[in-house]
């Protein structure tokens, strides 16, 4: 077995929780690059092309969030099946697993862009995206749904390579996109030389190129390392579509896409409501949004991490171990989301004032709704945590319900029944009332769900009758001192 193979099996060996603060440290990385990178564009467009531009781009994000939410559970659920197939030392099924995936993903991505590209202006229109807001953003839109294939294809292997165990290589690759995109989007936006100005155009133009160099250097770094997750000439027949596996990653990988198309169709309609209370409002709340991504980036990088150390200890069937993964990850998700929510409340002003100019209204409006939500991302980010945990035997189904309830029958419906009596302050205070709801019914189901006997591949047991651990032990019991401890 090679050195590569064999590093990406150390999340099923060593102490719990530092193989799980070592292998989060890079994707949260990735993610404050990510999250930087898209500051940088807000910055340079809030600025210097208004805030009627800023309100585009938020719009157009949240239409590119919500149209590849299959995408993303197609990519999770490969993601998981690498992750156990690894975990099981199975190498014939890591290839198999990559191979059906990579053509159905490509197919599927391209025809989310197709679509999204052609309806791009019928989508804003639904949205209620503000007059003024709507050229900057179709302008936007339309470019980024040309780089989406790349853009998509490039965060596919990057999740793939997680799966197998390895961080840091998408880490590096993710510095290597950040840093052509902020150096190309001054360029592009305002025009230098024989460069021509392009405005917010030049904003996606620069997303895509850099995420077009980083995808190709990528797939060549790995061909030249010879990772043992490449397909080569004797191999190219795992591209043939594994109908097993195929089945999986449609009947887990879309719940879990369902998952991120609930989040970003909830907060569509949110920003529907916002855009009804005029551009100012909506530029504070798209500057709050920046805000709020960084502090969800140790939630969403611990879910991640659990996710794929959970589905190799599944696969190595380890399960004394998977219920440690589960308490170290409530432990840091406390600790680093709870570090970032006291800092923004410490200096609210000061951080939305990269944002937005400190002497207009949409500043003071985003103080206020700062200080009514900010605290909310600690409980959301403990439910993704969870998720992560089980998800990673394949029990997909119970955590869309419960972003179902807490989202669409919680947190959208109070908004839209108490606005006319408090106004955008019934939008604000949604959000806390639906992060609650969603972390108790999540540490509910983790106390006394049936997942550790759910499976992604039917007819394949995973239950852990061996071990004595199919009746769950409690979030508060498994992140205990001896996970913080990092026990084996």
């Amino acid at each position: 077995m090679s050195s590569t193979t064999r590093n990406a099996l150390a999340l099923t060996e060593g102490p719990v929780a530092r193989s799980l603060l070592l292998f989060s440290l890079p994707i949260l990385g990735a993610n404050v690059l990510q999250s930087l990178n898209a500051s940088v564009n807000a910055i340079w467009i809030g600025h210097f092309l208004g805030e009627a531009a800023l309100t585009a781009v938020s719009n157009a994000n949240l239409i590119l969030f919500f149209l590849l939410g299959v995408v993303f559970g197609i990519s999770m659920a490969n993601t998981i099946l690498v992750g156990q197939a690894v975990g099981a030392r199975n190498m014939d099924q890591v290839k198999r697993v990559v191979g059906t995936s990579t053509g159905f993903f490509v197919v599927l991505s391209l025809t989310v862009a197709i679509l999204g590209y052609v309806f791009t202006g019928d989508i804003l229109d639904a949205m209620g995206t503000p007059a003024d807001a709507q050229p900057f953003a179709i302008a936007y839109l339309r470019v980024i749904f040309l780089a989406l294939p790349a853009m998509y294809f490039y965060s596919f292997l990057m999740m793939t390579l997680r799966g197998a165990g390895d961080s840091r290589t998408p880490f590096y690759f993710m510095l290597l996109s950040v840093g052509l995109d902020i150096a190309l989007n001054p360029l592009l936006i305002f025009g230098w030389g024989p460069v021509p100005e392009m405005g917010i155009a030049g904003s996606a133009v620069a997303t895509l190129i850099a995420q077009t160099v980083a995808l190709v250097g990528l797939v060549v770094h790995l061909y030249r390392r010879k990772h043992f997750l490449c397909l080569y000439r004797g191999e190219l027949h795992y591209l043939k579509p594994d109908f097993t596996l195929l089945k999986a990653l449609m009947l887990k990988g879309l719940p879990m896409g369902l998952q991120m198309v609930v989040i970003s169709s909830s907060a569509l309609v949110m920003i529907s409501m916002v855009n009804a209370y005029g551009s100012q409002t909506t530029a504070a709340y798209g500057a709050a949004s920046q805000l709020w991504t960084y502090i969800q980036m140790p939630s969403l990088a611990v879910g991640a991490a659990v996710s794929s150390m959970a589905a190799q200890n599944v696969g190595a069937q380890r399960w004394d171990r998977v219920s440690r993964i589960a308490g170290a990850g409530v432990w840091y998700n406390f600790v680093l989301t709870g570090a970032l929510v006291a800092v923004v409340y410490l200096f609210n002003r000061g951080a939305l004032g990269i944002f937005l100019p400190d002497d207009g209204v949409a500043i003071s409006i985003a103080q206020h709704l700062n200080a009514i939500v900010v605290w909310s991302f600690l409980f959301f980010g403990l439910s993704f945590v969870l998720f992560g945990v089980v998800r990673a035997t394949g029990a997909v189904m119970a955590p869309l319900i419960i972003l179902a309830i807490a989202l669409w029958v919680v947190r959208v419906p109070f908004a839209l029944l108490l606005r006319d009596h408090y106004g955008a302050d019934a939008v604000w205070w949604s959000f806390p009332l639906g992060s609650v709801v969603a972390v108790v019914l999540a540490a509910a189901y983790y106390r006394w769900g049936s997942w550790r006997h759910a499976s992604m591949l039917s007819g394949h047991s995973q239950q852990a009758a061996s071990t004595g651990l199919d009746v769950p032990a409690t979030a508060l019991e498994s992140f205990a001192p001896k996970a913080a401890e990092g026990e084996a």
